[in-house]
């Protein structure tokens, strides 16, 4: 929708929120934030490494922190809230991004959703790719 971050721009969102609270409360853990929050990027490789680095990050921070006792420096009161939040924030735009498929004419029903993004939480193996059902 015009006006509106494109699926590429809030994927590179993510990853940049996840380095700055990082940045922010465990900084011993962050390394280099990105320069730009919402990139366009183009190639999907590269949004599934940054992710997966930026994943990394968190789970390596948090750990340390929970294993060592030690309290984030910023924002919460324990390491498991850094991890509370991110949920919600990355949740949030997982609904922005379906609806942004949908209104572009790619939409994804649960069924196809479901086993790469909710389900993940469920069951123990990770959900193969998937590819957009046209509408």
């Amino acid at each position: 929708m015009k006006g509106s971050p494109s699926v590429a721009q809030m994927f590179t969102h993510i990853h940049y929120v996840r380095l700055v609270l990082v940045f922010e409360d465990p900084p011993e853990f962050a390394g280099d934030v990105p320069n730009e929050e919402w990139v366009d990027e183009r190639d999907p490789d590269r949004i599934a490494q940054i992710l997966n680095d930026s994943t990394k990050t968190v789970r390596d921070a948090v750990k340390s922190r929970v294993e060592t006792g030690r309290d984030m420096n910023l924002h919460y009161d324990h390491p498991i809230l850094l991890l509370q939040h991110m949920l919600w924030h990355e949740g949030y735009h997982h609904g922005q991004m379906k609806l942004a498929l949908k209104a572009a004419g790619c939409r994804m029903t649960n069924d196809v959703a479901g086993p790469i993004t909710w389900r993940i939480w469920m069951r123990k193996k990770s959900a193969g790719p998937t590819q957009c059902a046209p509408s």
